[in-house]
């Protein structure tokens, strides 16, 4: 797979507005209701709707600009609190899922972390009956020295919802041409393992996905 970065960026763009048109429409809807209410209560309701809304949109774009975007904010270390306050807001805003983190190192390369947020990402997605998310990520050198971060992801609840097609950009066995939304993130991961020499690595089962990544440090 050898998409070219303009196609693949307009890719993560299409995913992005896809993701944000559910919350950001949310927000026009309530100040449309706002405008022609009247009763305080419902009036009241509205401002509730729209504070819901509001921070929904503000925590995925928070997320997005990690997981998808350069994130020139951060340096080359990124603190796993950073991470986690990013994935624990995207699944609190959800309320079905139950997430378990073990996180062995104050911080990961940015490489690492945008890692563990898309693979996140594909986590949450595939629990469509809400479930368990399990996250743990380690930054260690092998007996030769070599550094490289693991990264294991896991989702586990009834009727796991995963498109074989992310799967395949995620292993590089998907075509250029059947790239699509959906599947964009997992095509940017492929591309940022493979320019790392590291490896992406996914196992599907009826009631659970692992997904998972070693990445060395260039």
């Amino acid at each position: 797979m050898t998409i070219s970065s303009l196609d693949l960026a307009s890719l993560l763009c299409s995913r992005l507005c896809h993701d944000m048109l559910s919350p950001v429409g949310a927000l026009t809807n309530g100040l449309e209701l706002l405008s022609d209410e009247k009763d305080p209560e419902m009036r009241q309701r509205c401002f509730e709707l729209l504070e819901q809304s509001a921070r929904i949109s503000a925590d995925k774009l928070k997320f997005f600009r990690l997981a998808f975007g350069a994130a020139g904010g951060f340096g080359e270390m990124v603190s796993v609190t950073e991470a986690r306050a990013l994935v624990d807001a995207l699944v609190g805003n959800n309320g079905r899922i139950e997430v378990n983190w073990a996180l062995a190192n104050e911080s990961l390369p940015k490489p690492a972390v945008k890692t563990m947020l898309n693979l996140a990402l594909i986590a949450i997605d595939s629990l469509a009956r809400g479930g368990t998310l399990d996250i743990g990520a380690e930054f260690r050198a092998d007996e030769n020295g070599q550094e490289a971060s693991e990264i294991v992801v896991r989702a586990t609840g009834a009727r796991i919802a995963f498109d074989q097609d992310i799967g395949r950009a995620l292993d590089g066995s998907l075509p250029d041409r059947e790239l699509a939304s959906r599947t964009a993130p997992s095509a940017m991961l492929r591309e940022l393992a493979s320019s790392l020499g590291g490896q992406l690595q996914w196992a599907l089962s009826e009631d659970a996905l692992v997904l998972g990544a070693v990445l060395p440090v260039a």
